[in-house]
């Protein structure tokens, strides 16, 4: 099997993503909840937020530098043991700070398999497959995002908060070892770099940065990932403030993560619209609807907004993970998915504490207006930054007369 064949390893992989983002989404607002009842303010909940983000930062790029030239699969299971210790460990601490700590450990362990997990899909990919093989493989994550609140909602609550949210992260991290079950032969080893002349040199990370496409590609994700990640940890704080249930606001976020798999499911079709046109009437959609939330909605008119908002912020990532990967010069591939993953999560370390400063000062329904600002910057630069990029092109039609044998060897082959 080499790109573009067999894709029984995409639906094991997307089954995977599906436990491991399950654990983390049903963690983020657990964890909040665990906070405030450990007596943590909006600008507590904020950092909380934020050091899930911080240690993952320091290691991106080294890990992607390992994967362009060495094997995809171990990144999985080690990834699947920091989700599930990170949850665990958060449901058992006592203090905000051993929260702080676990949840650092948490997003190490998400971050090591996204690398992995990202990267053998675009290394076991044919060039025309990537834009549906990313969309496939994030349902994974909106699978996760989902069934992970909904559980979170249904274990915590009633009068002691802090045992409940505890439950509900002990339970996370089970939830967080059932991945290992999908793990199982699902890296083909031919794609993997055997010789040096295979891996060729290690391109500097500045190169990376400057090629066409890939600063707009880290942008839009980091846009996107900051309403989503904000949305997660924040929607429950609104949620008190409003004096709307736990398992109201899990019911909400899962109506997010739904309408984000709804999207995706379609996003072939979507597709004729052209990457750039998509990605930024999605991305000013978005922004208008994040910022929708500030208002004193009803619970329905909010269900409705959330649902929207979802379906607009399911086109950001897999595209902005194929506009990357068809930008970054060969052989940097994995280092380029680090540097955007980089992206996303220094915006999850500025967007929560932001976050958690801007509710501290103006209320807790004004951090989205600030992502409605971020998300309306993303528009205009995926209106301006790949309109004249050959890969932008919503079909396979005019890729050169080569392509379409290896179309053809994929269709059959799947």
């Amino acid at each position: 099997m080499g790109p573009g064949g067999n894709r029984g390893w995409l639906l094991r992989l997307v089954i995977a993503f599906s436990f491991a983002q399950g654990a983390v989404s049903m963690a983020r607002p657990a964890v909040s909840y665990r906070a405030l009842a450990l007596g943590a303010d909006e600008r507590a909940v904020g950092v909380i937020a934020a050091v899930y983000a911080l240690l993952p930062l320091f290691v991106a790029v080294p890990l992607g530098r390992r994967t362009d030239h060495g094997r995809c699969a171990p990144l999985l299971p080690v990834g699947v043991v920091l989700i599930s210790g990170g949850c665990a460990l958060s449901g058992l601490a006592d203090s905000l700070w051993a929260m702080a700590a676990c949840s650092g450990v948490m997003g190490l362990g998400h971050l090591s398999f996204v690398i992995g997990a990202q990267s053998l899909v675009a290394r076991q990919s044919a060039p025309h497959e990537q834009d549906r093989n990313f969309g496939h493989f994030t349902i994974g994550a909106s699978l996760g995002q989902l069934v992970g609140p909904i559980a979170a909602g249904a274990l915590i609550g009633g009068h002691d908060m802090a045992s409940s949210s505890a439950l509900a992260l002990l339970v996370a991290g089970a939830g967080a070892a059932v991945a290992f079950t999908s793990l199982w032969r699902i890296e083909d080893r031919r794609t993997t770099p055997k010789s040096a002349a295979a891996r060729g040199d290690r391109v500097p990370v500045h190169r990376i940065l400057r090629s066409r496409g890939v600063p707009a590609g880290i942008l839009i994700s980091l846009s996107v990932l900051s309403a989503t990640d904000v949305l997660t940890a924040y929607l429950p704080v609104v949620g008190e403030h409003r004096g709307i249930a736990p398992s109201v606001i899990g019911l909400l976020l899962s109506l997010r993560a739904a309408a984000t798999i709804a999207c995706r499911l379609v996003l072939t079709p979507l597709l004729k619209l052209g990457r750039t046109l998509l990605l930024t009437l999605s991305c000013l959609l978005a922004a208008l609807l994040c910022a929708g939330i500030a208002l004193p909605l009803p619970v329905w008119a909010l269900a409705l907004v959330l649902a929207a908002l979802g379906f607009c912020l399911g086109v950001g990532q897999p595209l902005s993970m194929t506009t990357v990967v068809q930008a970054a010069p060969e052989g940097a591939r994995s280092t380029a998915l680090a540097l955007r993953l980089t992206g996303n999560r220094l915006g999850q370390v500025a967007a929560p504490a932001t976050a958690g400063l801007i509710a501290g000062v103006a209320g807790v329904a004004a951090p989205f207006v600030m992502l409605g600002g971020l998300l309306l910057a993303s528009a205009g630069v995926a209106l301006r930054s790949p309109t004249r990029r050959s890969e932008d092109t919503p079909s396979t039609d005019r890729r050169p007369p080569s392509r379409p044998a290896a179309r053809g060897r994929g269709r059959n082959s799947t």
